[in-house]
């Protein structure tokens, strides 16, 4: 193997559309389908963390408080922290900086697990 077979330059074996390279012969995929951004996450990554977070928490805590026998008022408790800690964390990973419909969204959809969890409690 050549040294410069890794090298960024032109090769003759280079498939070329004009002045534009499209594709090596040493590589799977065409340089233009390859992305040269960095990983930039969106919004609804955020909120699709938050939701399977939610859905799997809220459920365990009551059920752990209900076999372990707890008092509803230290499961309700326990259930409005873990959905605070869920917004917090989900803030944190960038939440803070989308739009206010995301964040408004994403709120309304720990609320209503949260709702679920309180109307299981009470009832």
């Amino acid at each position: 193997m050549r040294d410069d077979d890794f090298a960024d330059g032109e090769r003759e074996d280079d498939i070329m559309a004009g002045e534009r390279r499209i594709s090596r012969t040493d590589t799977a995929l065409p340089d233009w389908y390859v992305s040269d951004a960095v990983y930039r996450p969106i919004p609804i990554a955020w909120f699709a963390g938050a939701l399977v977070l939610q859905v799997l928490l809220q459920p365990a805590i009551v059920y752990l408080g209900w076999a372990g026998g707890s008092s509803t008022g230290f499961m309700l408790a326990c259930a409005i922290a873990t959905t605070g800690l869920i917004w917090y964390t989900t803030q944190r990973r960038g939440m803070a900086d989308a739009s206010l419909a995301w964040r408004a969204s994403t709120i309304v959809m720990l609320l209503f697990f949260l709702a679920i969890s309180v109307i299981a409690l009470l009832a």
